[in-house]
């Protein structure tokens, strides 16, 4: 089903429009299971409900307000696909969502970099690149791997915490709030997953 879907209903993301009233977690949760059977309606109030903390969200991470909206219109397409995949048992629906809108920030910052490093790989070929440039490309690529690799190893409570407060350069409060936890939970929850993360890459 397709959906006629604006990004900016009545104002632009970010500026507090789309989330006129205050929705609990169980409301989203019930939100999404509407989307899931082709619910428009459900869809509308999912969206004026999340929309300003997800269009900050990704505005933090791409850093571009133009790219920021694409990723957003994205995320909410994403949202409404795979609707049918939220479980309630393995996090927040609000988590669920900002999850969703986070990875799809990181992957434009990502293939944005990706290109980058194309051009650069192009005009250093171009030029002859040196020995030393090369084995510190290849360093580098192996240790986003093994930070990627890591990530997949936490809990999803872990890692969500920590996209939020790292790649999303949120506070521990504000986490703690998006994810629907007390505030000494989510710095548990981070602070656990730095530890994870620690053991994991093998860092002092």
């Amino acid at each position: 089903m397709m959906v006629d879907m604006k990004l900016v209903p009545d104002g632009e993301p970010g500026s507090g429009v789309g989330s006129r009233a205050p929705v609990g977690d169980v409301e989203l949760g019930e939100l999404l299971k509407g989307c899931s059977v082709g619910e428009e309606a459900a869809f509308a109030r999912l969206y004026d409900a999340t929309s300003t903390r997800l269009f900050g969200l990704v505005l933090r991470v791409v850093r571009d307000r133009a790219q920021a909206e694409e990723v957003t219109q994205d995320a909410y397409l994403d949202i409404w696909r795979n609707s049918s995949r939220f479980d309630p048992g393995r996090g927040s629906a609000l988590s669920w969502v900002m999850t969703i809108g986070h990875r799809k920030a990181v992957d434009r910052v990502r293939s944005a970099e990706a290109a980058r490093r194309r051009d650069t790989a192009y005009q250093a070929r171009d030029q002859g690149a040196a020995f030393d440039q090369t084995v510190e490309q290849a360093h580098s690529n192996l240790d986003a791997q093994r930070v990627r690799r890591a990530l997949e190893g936490l809990t999803q409570t872990q890692r969500s915490a920590l996209e939020l407060a790292y790649f999303g350069g949120y506070t521990h409060r504000e986490v703690a709030l998006m994810l629907g936890l007390p505030l000494g939970t989510a710095k548990t929850r981070i602070r656990d997953g730095l530890i994870r993360l620690r053991d994991t890459l093998g860092l002092d």
